[in-house]
C-alpha cells in the first residue's frame, strides 16, 4: 500500500476523488437549477422564494468549491467544464421553471439524489480512514436532510 502525503492509501483516495468528481458535477447542475429558479420564479410567493433560492445557490456555490478543493487535497483534478458536468450528472435539470411548487419539487428531487451520492462517499471514505471527506459528507448530509424536510413541509408533504 502506498500512502500519500496526508497518510491515505493512494489507490483508495483516487477512487474517492472520482466519486467526489461525480458529486461535483451533480452539485454544479443543482447550482445552475437554483440560479434558474431564482431568476424565473413568479407568483405571490416571489419575494419569499426569490430570497430562499438565493440563499440555497450561495450555499451550493460554497459546497462546489469545498468539493473541488477536497479533490485537490486528495491529489486529483476536479472536473471543471460544463461538458464534463453534463456527462456525469444525474440530478434532474430544471429548465424554465417559474412556478413555486415545481421549483421546490426540483430542489427536493435534486437534494434526494445528492444525498444518495453523499451517503455512498461517506461509507467509502470511512472505510479508507479519510476523515476529511467523511466529515464533509456528514456535514452536507445533516444540512441537506433538514432542507428536504423544510421543503417537503412547505409542499405540505411528509419526509
Amino acid at each position: 500500500m502506498t500512502l500519500n502525503s496526508i497518510g491515505l492509501d493512494t489507490k483508495k483516495t483516487k477512487s474517492i476523488a472520482g466519486d467526489l468528481n461525480h458529486l461535483l458535477a451533480n452539485f454544479q447542475i443543482y447550482y445552475q437549477n437554483l440560479r434558474g429558479i431564482h431568476w424565473n420564479i413568479k407568483g405571490k410567493r416571489f419575494f419569499d422564494l426569490h430570497v430562499k433560492f438565493e440563499e440555497l445557490y450561495t450555499d451550493a456555490n460554497i459546497k462546489v468549491d469545498e468539493i473541488a478543493e477536497r479533490i485537490l487535497t486528495l491529489g486529483e483534478t476536479p472536473l471543471h467544464t460544463f461538458e464534463d458536468y453534463s456527462k456525469a450528472a444525474q440530478v434532474p435539470v430544471g429548465k424554465n421553471i417559474s412556478e413555486d411548487e415545481k421549483a421546490v419539487q426540483l430542489i427536493v428531487a435534486s437534494l434526494s439524489e445528492l444525498l444518495k451520492f453523499e451517503r455512498q462517499i461517506l461509507e467509502i471514505s470511512g472505510d479508507a480512514s479519510d476523515e476529511g471527506t467523511a466529515s464533509m459528507m456528514s456535514d452536507f448530509i445533516t444540512e441537506q436532510e433538514k432542507t428536504v424536510w423544510m421543503m417537503k413541509a412547505w409542499l405540505g408533504e411528509s419526509v
